[in-house]
């Protein structure tokens, strides 16, 4: 048995903890896995004779783990192409306890 740490930017809550176990679980030869996301690793434990850290890595990269975390920006409200970015700003306020608002700024 061989062990493989990958580390992984775009490991960052729990449900991508399970997502990530599910897919290394389900292939031949790995025997067991641990994820963190708060280190954003994941540490594989896999038979070498049935399968290699390079199927590991394709594997995880498909699901887009292994590539960089980034924050998608949105274009303009109209998507005009020369819109600048802009980002959704979202506020969660103690007085209104289970009310989420989500703003952004356009220029109408």
């Amino acid at each position: 048995m061989k062990t493989k740490r990958f580390e992984m930017p775009a490991l960052y809550a729990d449900h991508h903890v399970a997502e990530v176990r599910r897919i290394l679980l389900a292939l031949s030869g790995v025997t067991e896995v641990y994820a963190s996301s708060a280190f954003q690793i994941v540490d594989v434990t896999y038979d070498e004779k049935k399968i290699n850290d390079l199927e590991l890595a394709v594997k995880l990269d498909e699901a887009g783990y292994l590539g960089e975390w980034s924050v998608p920006a949105e274009k303009g409200a109209d998507n005009a192409p020369e819109a600048a970015p802009f980002f959704r700003h979202s506020a969660v306020y103690e007085t209104t306890k289970k009310t989420v608002a989500f703003a952004q700024q356009v220029a109408y």
